[in-house]
Parts: structure tokens; C-alpha cells; sequence
């Protein structure tokens, strides 16, 4: 955990953005975590210096939305910090509900690319793209 944490404060101390946690305010639960890192992926296409966006949430959160809301928000807090940045994901084709969600939030699915011994799906999106568009999921749920 401490090198977990470690990591989280040097992201945000390094590139300006990282992850959030997601807590339930009723309770003062843990559901998970949303936004973004900098991975350095050996990967092609690459996605370094990209926003590679990230989503991770608890069981207990599940089927409630929250996931969606939570990235929402986090893809609206990168529109006014990093504007015109690539957002970019990598989901497994059967992961349907990160797919949804991915969509949700205005990324396209691009080319299935192997990495780590494993075909993943390169979603991508331009923030203030969708903006401009005036099309996207993302606007409309303001």
C-alpha cells in the first residue's frame, strides 16, 4: 500500500493528474477510483503522454452508476485542467460494463492491440473534442 501511495502523490506531483478515490458520502465507504495516469505502456500505438484513463470500483459499487459519474467527473475536472489533451483507454474486449462506460464518457474504440500477452481495445478521445462536437454523452449529462 505505501508504495501504491507513493506512486498515486508522484503522478500528480509529476504530470499534473492521477486518480481519485470515490467515497460514499452516507456512509464513508470506499467504492473505488477513477482517472487518469501515465503509464509508459510498451504498446503500439503508444500511448505516452496521453491522459490514459483508468477506472477501478469496489463489488459493492457495482450496477449503481457510480463508476460513470465518478469518471464524468474526473473527464470534466481534465476538460478545464488539460484542455485539448489525448485521452486515451485499453479495456478487454469482455469487459462490457468498462466498455459502456468508455463509450459513455465520449472515447471511440479503435484497433485491438496486444499487450502483456493479452488483445485489448485502444479506446481514444481529444478533450474539448466532444465540446466542440457538441455531441457527446458527456456535455448532455451537465
Amino acid at each position: 500500500m505505501w508504495q501504491r501511495f507513493l506512486q498515486a502523490h508522484g503522478t500528480w506531483h509529476f504530470f499534473g493528474f492521477g486518480y481519485f478515490s470515490v467515497i460514499e458520502k452516507a456512509s464513508g465507504r470506499y467504492l473505488g477510483m477513477t482517472g487518469f495516469q501515465d503509464a509508459m505502456r510498451d504498446i503500439e500505438p503508444s500511448l505516452v503522454g496521453s491522459l490514459e484513463a483508468g477506472w477501478v470500483f469496489a463489488s459493492h459499487a457495482h450496477g449503481r452508476g457510480i463508476a460513470l459519474e465518478a469518471s464524468r467527473a474526473a473527464f470534466d475536472w481534465a476538460r478545464d485542467v488539460h484542455p485539448g489533451r489525448r485521452v486515451t483507454a485499453i479495456i478487454a474486449p469482455e469487459n462490457a460494463a468498462s466498455i459502456r462506460i468508455a463509450r459513455r464518457l465520449g472515447l471511440e474504440a479503435g484497433p485491438d492491440v496486444r499487450y502483456h500477452d493479452s488483445i485489448v481495445t485502444l479506446f481514444e478521445a481529444w478533450l474539448g473534442e466532444a465540446d466542440a462536437k457538441g455531441s457527446s454523452d458527456v456535455e448532455s449529462a451537465r
